[in-house]
């Protein structure tokens, strides 16, 4: 006999809603971990050229595979491309609208990598700790730890982290590293910051970056968008951006302003706190055992009288 659907998911509820809102009344809200000023990096969308040099030094600073198409080859730019397990950051084309003199439409480029976010989905999804939110404000990956279990896979709300199913041995999840060894040793910058021609990419401290980008955006209203991508998007992230167009016309995630580990975190925390754990998980069996035993003697009121 099946349960009907409505009928668990009401059930689920309750035991979920009571589970947060005791803690909650005795002071264990959520809190975020976010560091509270690391490294960001700022991109100008009105600056990029689409050269893909940030991903060659990309590829070269990660010691990544050489792609099979070379980098000066911009045909690669008429397919819309997501970062995978062999790229960790890719230069996408659109075309929104604006047309040149010669009425010839102008191409628009945008960079996309991991976000790097201030309380990442992906650390709080993963069961084994191989992701977690460092102070320099890298989302850092500890392959040792890794199981395999591609829960951030599902977590991230902007689609990046990507698994090396080609390898059946020793399989990774591949993101952005925000170049972490050199940020953290090194002090230098991450490699696609460093090597860009135009200076589309600003690296710097976080609140900085986002003073530089009210600043630009203040100083200039008809070039730019009134508003900064990634200052609140998932509870705010490394990676910041300012544009000309309207973001949702170039392929950026409308994603919740808040941390999206939030309520994740906050029923976890809920149901291992004072012993509610046990508490709500017999309060939530026994009313779906009789949500369905109450389906079942609707359906057969005179079972019980059979011999």
């Amino acid at each position: 006999m099946e349960i009907d659907r409505r009928k668990f998911f009401k059930v689920l509820g309750v035991g979920g809603a009571t589970a947060i809102a005791a803690p909650t009344r005795n002071g264990h809200a959520w809190q975020s971990k976010a560091p509270p000023d690391p490294y960001g990096c700022l991109v100008d969308l009105t600056r990029c050229i689409g050269c893909r040099k940030c991903e060659q030094a990309c590829q070269t600073v990660n010691s990544l595979p050489q792609p099979a198409r070379p980098f000066d080859d911009l045909t690669i730019l008429d397919k819309k491309r997501r970062p995978d397990e062999k790229s960790y950051t890719v230069i996408n084309r659109y075309y929104p609208g604006r047309r040149d003199d010669r009425d010839q439409p102008i191409p628009f480029f945008v960079k996309v990598q991991c976000m790097h976010c201030q309380d990442p989905a992906c650390a709080s999804a993963c069961i084994v700790g191989a992701l977690t939110k460092k102070e320099n404000g890298t989302v850092h990956y500890d392959v040792t730890k890794c199981i395999g279990c591609r829960y951030c896979m599902v977590a991230c709300p902007f689609e990046i982290p990507a698994y090396e199913y080609s390898d059946p041995i020793t399989p990774r999840v591949m993101k952005c590293t925000f170049c972490y060894e050199r940020v953290e040793k090194e002090k230098k910058p991450p490699g696609c910051a460093a090597i860009c021609p135009v200076e589309a990419i600003t690296f710097g401290r976080r609140n900085t970056l986002l003073k530089v980008a009210k600043k630009r955006i203040q100083s200039d209203p008809g070039k730019y968008v009134n508003y900064i991508y990634g200052e609140n998007e998932a509870g705010g992230t490394s990676w910041l951006y300012i544009s000309s167009e309207p973001f949702d016309r170039v392929g950026f995630i409308d994603v919740p302003k808040r941390p999206l580990n939030q309520l994740a975190e906050t029923i976890q925390s809920a149901l291992f706190s004072y012993l509610w754990s046990p508490i709500v998980l017999f309060g939530m069996l026994g009313g779906i055992k009789w949500a369905f035993r109450d389906k079942s003697h609707a359906e057969h009121p005179h079972k019980g009288g059979e011999s």
